[in-house]
């Protein structure tokens, strides 16, 4: 099946919160057990924060869509504290469609949505391997460390991974 990259909708809110459930469960049940990935969810994918993010300014919230599902989500913004910096704060491919190119190609996309950005940001679960290496085979290095990202004082660790984009 062929995806093609696009703008979220509003429409798109409930398949886009399943999936990211779904993907969110399959990544991080094993680090920090299932109770604790639903907390999470609860808090990062409830239908208010998706649809805030899909009214922010200086973002891009994008789907990959067959014509009969999302197979994956995408989301990225100007940095407020950062000059010249896009976060991604969420990349996630449906599980069943992993390693086909679909989050190679939502990248592509993503990183070119920001033409005054100089550098893209992502913060990875240092223990999650495969989303590491992704993000090397797509040029991200290593820069730092944060040891407490996530809802409240929720102590979880994550490396911080930058890309340098190119002029546009």
């Amino acid at each position: 099946m062929v995806y093609f990259v696009r703008t979220a909708g509003e429409r798109d809110l409930e398949t886009i919160r399943a999936l990211l459930i779904e993907s969110f469960h399959a990544a991080y049940d094993g680090f920090y057990g299932e109770a604790k990935v639903d907390e999470l969810v609860a808090h990062l994918f409830s239908p208010a924060a998706l649809k805030a993010r899909l009214s922010r300014k200086n973002a891009e919230f994008l789907v990959a869509d067959s014509g009969k599902d999302i197979g994956a989500v995408g989301y990225a913004a100007m940095s407020a504290e950062m000059a010249k910096t896009a976060i991604l704060h969420l990349l996630y491919v449906r599980p069943s469609l992993q390693r086909q190119g679909i989050g190679r190609d939502m990248f592509a996309e993503l990183e070119t949505c920001f033409p005054n950005a100089e550098i893209m940001r992502i913060e990875v679960e240092p223990k999650n391997e495969e989303a590491i290496s992704f993000y090397n085979r797509l040029g991200f290095v290593e820069v730092g460390r944060n040891e407490n990202i996530g809802p409240g004082q929720s102590g979880i660790p994550a490396l911080v991974l930058e890309k340098q984009l190119q002029a546009h």
